[in-house]
């Protein structure tokens, strides 16, 4: 199988994918074409189809299998496929892990590192939290450990969501250790906590879309519910304790702009949403690198919206 961070300018192939998404588009001379977006586990592909109505081109929808024959091409910096010839191919004949993005790195190691960190923090009423939803709920643990971070920005992978909460959590548990100012049981519970709202917000793989909720609220604010109803569980849960929490969830973007309800106003608000953002951008510009692989380093690479600059390969 031809994987798509293979592909290079210049080459004819004819290669089964997984569309993610398909629509109609028209030039600025009026003709009408299809935008096709292309999927396999190491990446995705920007595609058109000049000629959609040609009886070269069978029809197939969104999440359908299809082997595609094109020429590759490149658009201002990102690969692209003209696609000549479609048609849409059985589940039944495909190996779907071929297909679908996943983390390089051992889940079970990973969330096995999580539940330690929730086994380090002291305070009793965070931990109830935190246990409440990492080790009581077999279902959520499940499904949080499996889940994206995001649609396509960073971390868009199977277990794009662990990955990015355990790295924000090392990082919010180095911030303690060089700033004892932190009160690190807070900010640790806020580091593990700063994203489960998108396991609703975010519909599982293939789809990997927003749901109706994550449209109409959102991670931060679904985040910030999911808490409180845990903490109207627990006994006597202090009520300071408990907001200072939630704002730490519901600031962690930094700005109003961003999608924080808040901007940080605690110390451990501002420390997560420094974790949140450094490894967000890091794994932004990891992704854009390697799926550039085969760039020089004389090679910019286009504009990204989350790190609002045209970028490049170091030399």
């Amino acid at each position: 199988m031809r994987y798509i961070e293979t592909l290079r300018e210049g080459e004819k192939i004819q290669e089964v994918y997984l569309c993610k998404q398909k629509t109609n588009a028209t030039t600025k001379t009026g003709k009408e074409y299809e935008n096709v977006i292309l999927q396999d586990r190491t990446g995705q592909l920007d595609a058109k189809i000049w000629e959609p109505g040609s009886m070269a081109i069978e029809d197939f929808d969104a999440l359908d299998y299809v082997e595609v024959y094109g020429d590759v091409t490149v658009f201002n910096g990102q690969m692209q496929l003209s696609i000549k010839r479609a048609r849409k191919v059985s589940a039944d004949s495909i190996e779907a892990s071929d297909y679908l993005p996943c983390t390089d790195k051992n889940m079970d190691e990973m969330m096995a590192e999580l539940l330690k960190f929730i086994a380090s923090v002291n305070n009793p009423f965070y931990k109830q939290v935190m246990s409440a939803l990492f080790v009581d709920d077999k279902n959520f643990a499940e499904a949080f450990k499996k889940h994206s971070a995001a649609k396509s920005v960073h971390h868009g992978f199977i277990g794009g969501l662990l990955e990015h909460t355990l790295s924000v959590t090392r990082l919010c548990d180095f911030y303690t250790k060089q700033y004892p100012v932190l009160n690190r049981d807070l900010l640790i519970t806020a580091a593990i906590c700063h994203d489960i709202g998108k396991v609703y917000e975010l519909s599982d793989f293939p789809e990997n879309d927003y749901t109706d909720s994550g449209q109409l609220l959102g991670h931060i604010v679904m985040g910030s519910e999911m808490v409180s109803k845990i903490v109207a569980a627990i006994p006597e849960f202090p009520v300071k304790q408990a907001n200072e929490l939630k704002h730490c969830i519901l600031a962690h973007h930094g700005e109003l702009e961003y999608g924080s309800p808040k901007k940080p106003a605690l110390i451990e608000a501002l420390a997560l949403n420094f974790a949140d953002n450094t490894d967000a951008k890091i794994e932004t510009m990891k992704e854009i690198l390697e799926s550039n692989g085969n760039a020089g380093s004389d090679c910019w690479l286009g504009y990204n919206r989350l790190l609002e600059s045209n970028v490049r390969k170091t030399t």
